[in-house]
């Protein structure tokens, strides 16, 4: 059976990801004749027990492709670790009788009996700290920056097309793009009746983007909407792997800073998985305190969910 990735977060499940072939994994070289043993090997595999449970060296060679790493060592500790959390907890539910209630995940399967187990387990014994309005406050303050509305810039353009891939095409196209420029201005009304000559569909409309953000337009189009004064046309056509472009701002709304009432509940959830981690974290070591494990050593409680601090399995 193909198991999906271990990862302890209050979210559940995922798509199961294909197999890994063992036989894929690196392997310590065969003995030569001379008796020579090779090269080192990438890693060796060593057998992982939880309380005597062995964990199969199939089940971490699946678990590898969702911790990948430079090193097969590093990923093959990654995947053990996780493989163990898995164990301690699953053998923690049936110590307390919990019986598995599948529920369903929200991508069209269901929750396997451990992943249910482990929800249920999780669900009645972490229990992450409240945090009161003046924690809320405190982050508030210093991620002022984060909090604010998109700058937005009301803009236009005009693309001219090279007819061909040659560098004469080009220079075609931006004099054609750099004429529209002289012809135009930073008269509105002129620039949008040049749009009909654009290659963009925005031609229609007078070459008008409407509102965008930061991130919405190629690179170099960009660049040059964050220099241009407000209602002119750039005096020079931009360049990118589209063509030519006659670029034109409009307007240029900056973005203000949001209240502490807009952004209380984003700021509560953020502070609440972080605590929900570092409980889960303190949890999973305590069993792993009582257990005997062998063959990999987990990390320490205040690294063991770094990932999901990070955003990575929140």
């Amino acid at each position: 059976m193909t198991a999906a990735r271990f990862v302890v977060t209050r979210s559940r499940g995922g798509t199961a990801p294909p197999p890994v072939p063992v036989e894929t994994l690196p392997r310590r070289p065969a003995a030569s004749a001379c008796g020579g043993g090779g090269a080192s090997p990438a890693f060796e595999e060593r057998p992982v027990r939880v309380d005597g449970v062995e964990i199969a060296p199939e089940a971490i060679a699946r678990e590898m492709q969702n911790h990948p790493h430079e090193d097969p060592a590093a990923s093959w500790r990654e995947a053990a670790r996780a493989l163990v959390v898995r164990e301690l907890l699953l053998a923690e539910a049936r110590r307390r009788g919990l019986a598995p209630e599948p529920e369903p995940l929200g991508d069209g399967r269901m929750e396997t009996e451990e992943e249910s187990l482990i929800r249920a387990l999780l669900d009645e014994a972490v229990e992450p700290a409240s945090q009161s309005e003046a924690e809320r406050r405190r982050v508030y303050e210093g991620m002022r920056s984060k909090f604010v509305t998109p700058t937005l810039f009301e803009a236009a353009h005009i693309l001219i097309e090279p007819a061909g891939d040659g560098e004469a095409a080009w220079g075609e196209a931006r004099a054609h793009a750099q004429a529209i420029i002289e012809l135009v201005g930073d008269d509105p009304r002129a620039f949008a009746e040049a749009a009909a000559q654009s290659a963009c569909p925005t031609g229609v409309q007078g070459g008008s983007l409407g509102q965008i953000r930061r991130g919405e337009l190629v690179g170099p189009v960009q660049a040059a909407l964050e220099v241009l004064p407000e209602g002119t046309t750039a005096r020079e056509p931009v360049r990118s792997r589209f063509g030519w472009h006659v670029v034109r701002l409009e307007r240029r709304i900056v973005g203000r800073d949001l209240p502490f009432e807009a952004v209380d509940a984003r700021i509560c959830d953020m502070l609440e998985a972080r605590a929900w981690s570092l409980a889960a974290a303190q949890f999973v070591a305590e069993l792993a305190a009582g257990g005997r494990i062998e063959g990999v050593e987990l990390a320490p409680p205040d690294a063991a969910f770094s990932a999901c601090e990070e955003g990575r399995g929140c």
